[in-house]
């Protein structure tokens, strides 16, 4: 029996600087049985403009994607929590009240984070594998707080060398745009964050954004550490 017909959205930082991360979001859910299409015409999910209060310029990449998800059936799988909170939550508020209101809900309602869409929609038997590094896990800020993505990620990863991480539920530091107004404090956050990192004498460090982990990759190579960063869409690729 043919699996669930799934839409990628694959998000600019995966596109642009991380494509390993789409090709390993792919694989699992096809190992997980599902038929995945690329709507072509996707583009930004809006919400670097909508942090920064351009909220008309939000509202018209928001619209645009809108559209291009709209023409397309099935669940909307986005491997990121940021970008999928975004469309979840604030496409319906930013065309509240408008002729897009109804079309904004209907695309929300079948938004999906990958970790969510695995575990809590089509129950995939695939699990993690870090080839035998000991791994820690970085809980996102969206993903954590605005889509209460803690379960799902450490279901996937049981069976993986996983080590208590000292912090693993605080801000990265990295915030978006916050990284870039407000350099000092980003960087002192992320020290903080990296410094429990090496304290745990993990191989690897693992999370479900790849903005945070970009982020958190830069401060652990500028440090000469050794610590491996992978977001948890490339542990699902091949794992059994």
């Amino acid at each position: 029996m043919a699996g669930p017909q799934v839409q990628l959205v694959v998000t600019c930082l995966v596109d642009a600087m991380t494509p390993q991360v789409g090709r390993a979001t792919v694989s699992a859910l096809e190992r997980s049985g599902c038929r995945v299409s690329f709507p072509e015409g996707q583009t930004c999910c809006g919400q670097p403009a909508m942090n920064t209060g351009h909220t008309e310029q939000a509202r018209e990449m928001a619209a645009h994607m809108l559209d291009v998800l709209d023409a397309t059936t099935g669940p909307v799988v986005v491997p990121s929590g940021s970008c999928a909170e975004m469309m979840i939550h604030h496409y319906p508020r930013l065309f509240e009240g408008t002729e897009r209101e109804d079309q904004a809900r209907r695309v929300a309602a079948r938004v999906r984070e990958l970790t969510q869409f695995l575990v809590d929609d089509v129950g995939t038997h695939i699990r993690a594998s870090s080839d035998g590094a000991r791994i820690v896990y970085h809980y996102s800020c969206h993903g954590l707080r605005g889509l209460g993505l803690d379960r799902t990620a450490d279901r996937l990863l049981y069976g993986v060398e996983r080590l208590p991480l000292d912090g693993d539920r605080e801000c990265c530091g990295f915030g978006g745009l916050f990284s870039i107004e407000m350099p000092p404090v980003s960087a002192a956050i992320m020290d903080a964050k990296l410094d429990r990192i090496e304290a745990s004498e993990a191989e690897m460090l693992v999370g479900g954004d790849v903005s945070c982990l970009l982020h958190l990759q830069g401060g652990l190579r500028r440090r000469g550490s050794p610590v491996a960063v992978k977001h948890i869409a490339e542990l699902l690729g091949d794992g059994e």
